[in-house]
């Protein structure tokens, strides 16, 4: 049997972590897990779709006489589950960004209370996206095959729970939603972004809507559109600010077809359409029309592009 000589590696990583640790003034003493963990919230995210959607997302064996049995229990266990990632975020808040930690526990409660208490909201939305991709693909044949089936409806049940745990302040579990949903789907969806019922992603693949989106009601996107950033600005000290508006409004009724890159702070107008392809670094106005001849003789930009 082999026999390997592990020593010298097990202590030269444990300096690179001290090194690393004490670089980003962290304690160097030994202490228990401080982040939340992705695994803890994947198995919460599943039992969340299963509360949100029983019969069709929940176990294999529900009945619907026990829905409301199935969801009581399981809604608590995972508020209880949720709980503590929460609390671990807070204390992470506290002890890297000088936040006071002495009410964690309160608040703690009362995120997951408010996050609970939104669920009913976030099952209305959510019907109302199934709706929209329903109504919006001739080849869906129910709304069950929408919502068991597509990467687009899969993506927005990640984004709605995320961006009310964003809302919440806790962007790190929020940001671990959502790219779950990023991973299964090729759709990347900042929890960060505002979005308006009736949101319809078809297909989906390299969809990418950045942070500070602002997109309305009834609004249709297909693959690979990019609502991204045009330039990143910095201080005075050259790092870059965080949380300026910087990405795009979408209006009500707008559809984007695939291929489509806008970027920066511009107005897509009420019931506009934004061709296949077109790179679109100007407001659209209300009903208008760009294709990508319309968008060849425009201004050229920074080639960056941020989530």
């Amino acid at each position: 049997m082999a026999v390997f000589n592990i020593t010298p590696i097990v202590s030269s990583l444990h300096a690179i972590r001290q090194e690393w640790r004490g670089s980003q003034g962290r304690s160097l003493e030994h202490g228990g897990r401080e982040f939340p963990s992705p695994q803890a919230i994947a198995t919460i995210l599943d039992d969340l779709k299963g509360i949100l959607f029983p019969m069709r997302l929940g176990p294999l064996d529900l009945r619907q006489e026990s829905e409301d049995f199935y969801i009581g229990h399981t809604l608590d266990s995972a508020l209880h589950a949720l709980l503590h990632q929460v609390k671990l975020e807070l204390h992470y808040q506290a002890r890297h960004h000088k936040h006071n930690d002495a009410n964690i526990e309160k608040q703690a409660v009362s995120a997951v209370q408010a996050f609970a208490s939104a669920l009913p909201d976030i099952r209305r939305l959510l019907d109302t996206d199934v709706l929209a991709a329903y109504h919006g693909d001739p080849a869906a044949r129910s709304v069950d095959e929408v919502l068991l089936c597509y990467p687009g409806v899969l993506a927005m049940i990640h984004h709605r729970i995320a961006h009310q745990l964003y809302q919440q302040n806790l962007p790190l579990l929020a940001r671990m939603s959502s790219e779950q949903a990023h991973s299964l789907t090729g759709i990347d969806i900042h929890p960060g972004a505002r979005i308006g019922a009736s949101f319809f992603i078809d297909h989906g693949t390299g969809v990418v809507i950045g942070e500070t989106s602002i997109i309305g009601e009834r609004v249709r996107i297909y693959q690979a559109v990019t609502l991204g950033a045009k330039r990143f600005p910095t201080d005075g000290n050259g790092k870059l600010e965080k949380g300026l508006p910087r990405h795009p409004i979408v209006e009500d009724d707008v559809v984007i077809y695939a291929g489509a890159t806008i970027l920066g702070r511009v107005t897509l107008g009420k019931g506009c359409t934004v061709g296949g392809n077109v790179w679109l670094i100007d407001d659209v106005p209300a009903g208008g029309h760009v294709t990508q001849a319309d968008s060849q003789g425009m201004q050229s930009c920074d080639p960056a592009v941020e989530a």
